[in-house]
Formats: structure tokens, C-alpha cells, sequence
């Protein structure tokens, strides 16, 4: 699922361009060009990560980051001019989980965004070791129920572990002749459009933009922070 990120950004400029090079590397995004409305939009919709400027007209960053600090733990990246160590260390104080000083170049924000993310990802997952996590996919290894955006699925035993296998391997690209031995075990003697036939079928289950084809080598978890 594509990723949602709201920029609070007084200058226009810089908020939409940095919005623009976003949507560019598949980011949904909205900005807000002062603290008040950038208040407003974190508590009323759901955000994956907020870039936040710290000196904003109406309501200054920190004061926008500890509002909302009271209901969410949405990833917040500050974006400042401001370079003191107190400025980072109130910063931090406040629960923010990065700090980017301007001028930036639009790479590094673009790989902060992927780095918080990806530690937003394992964090996760650590905190419950029983399941495993990826984007709106929750996998319980309990109970063997896999949910979307909190909808169980109902998955057969094989498109079960087809989806634990790319969810335990997020980065890597398996061939249709390693998800036989995986599945369907190494003395299976078929075609392997079978795996086709499954894949497409966990695909129906739980939406297209999951399990992605790489062309002439097999299929893997699509992931947001692929280069």
C-alpha cells in the first residue's frame, strides 16, 4: 500500500517541492504551511511519517510535535534551520524520531523517510514476536490468522505459507522453484504453473500490491523503500 506523508512546511517552495519529489518515489503526500493546520491534519488522518518544520506561523514544531505526542506515535522527521545541539536534544526530548537541518538535499530526506520507515517496520515486528507485520498485513503465527487493515482472510494452508514465507524474507526474490521446495516440498513432481495458480490466488485474497513478479526470475514482497 502507498504511504502517506504530511509535510509541514511554511515555506511554499520548499514544501512543495519537496511534496513533488515524494510523489515522484510513490508517496502520497499533503502539506500544511502552518502549525495550526498541520495540528489539525496529524490528529484527523492517518499519516505513515510527518515532516515537520520547527519555526511555523501560528503554532511552532515543537509545539505541533508534542500535540501530537498525546494520541500518536506516528514517526515525526524535524525539518530546521535551527543547528544548536539544545534545539536537537529538545527535539528528541520530545519524542521526534529524526532531525534534518536545512538546506537538504532531497536524496537524504528521501533516505531518512525510508530509514525511519524501515526501523518503524522492525520495531514492529519485535514487539510482537508471535506476528509478523507488513504494511496493512498482520500475520499471527498463533493462531494461523492472517488479517488485512484488521479484516481476517481466509487463506488455505498453502497460500498461508506462501505469505509467511515472503513475509519472513521481505528482500528477497524467490523462483518459482524455490516456493515448490518451500510449499510443496522438494520431492514434488508437477508443473510449477502451480505456484502461478496459488500466487494468484493469495493475490485475489489480499490485494495486488503485495507480491510483486520480477520478471524472469520469480516473485517478492513489494516493499515502499526499494531503490
Amino acid at each position: 500500500m502507498v504511504k502517506r506523508i504530511l509535510i509541514v512546511e511554511d515555506e511554499i517552495e520548499i514544501g512543495e517541492g519537496i511534496k513533488n519529489f515524494l510523489e515522484h518515489a510513490g508517496y502520497s503526500v499533503d502539506v500544511a504551511e502552518d502549525g495550526l493546520e498541520g495540528a489539525h491534519l496529524a490528529q484527523n488522518k492517518g499519516y505513515d511519517l510527518i515532516l515537520l518544520d520547527v519555526m511555523l506561523p501560528k503554532m511552532d514544531g515543537y509545539a505541533v510535535l508534542e500535540m501530537i505526542r498525546k494520541t500518536s506515535e506516528v514517526p515525526v522527521i524535524l525539518l530546521t534551520a535551527l543547528e544548536t545541539v539544545e534545539h536537537q536534544i529538545k527535539g528528541f526530548d520530545l519524542k521526534a524520531d529524526d532531525y534534518i537541518t536545512k538546506p537538504f538535499d532531497s536524496n537524504l530526506v528521501l533516505k531518512r523517510i525510508e530509514a525511519v520507515l524501515r526501523r518503524e517496520r522492525v520495531d514492529e515486528n519485535a514487539s510482537f514476536p508471535n506476528k509478523l507485520r507488513h504494511e496493512e498485513i498482520t500475520m499471527d503465527l498463533t493462531s494461523y490468522e492472517v488479517f488485512i487493515s484488521g479484516v481476517k482472510m481466509a487463506l488455505t494452508h498453502t497460500e498461508y505459507e506462501l505469505l509467511q514465507l515472503f513475509l519472513t524474507h521481505p528482500d528477497r526474490v524467490f523462483t518459482r522453484d524455490d516456493l515448490l521446495d518451500a510449499c510443496w516440498g522438494e520431492n514434488f513432481f508437477g508443473s510449477d504453473h502451480l505456484v502461478s495458480v496459488h500466487i494468484g490466488n493469495l493475490r485475489k485474497k489480499i490485494g495486488d500490491g503485495y507480491i510483486q513478479t520480477v520478471r524472469g526470475r520469480g516473485y517478492k514482497l513489494a516493499t515502499n523503500d526499494e531503490d
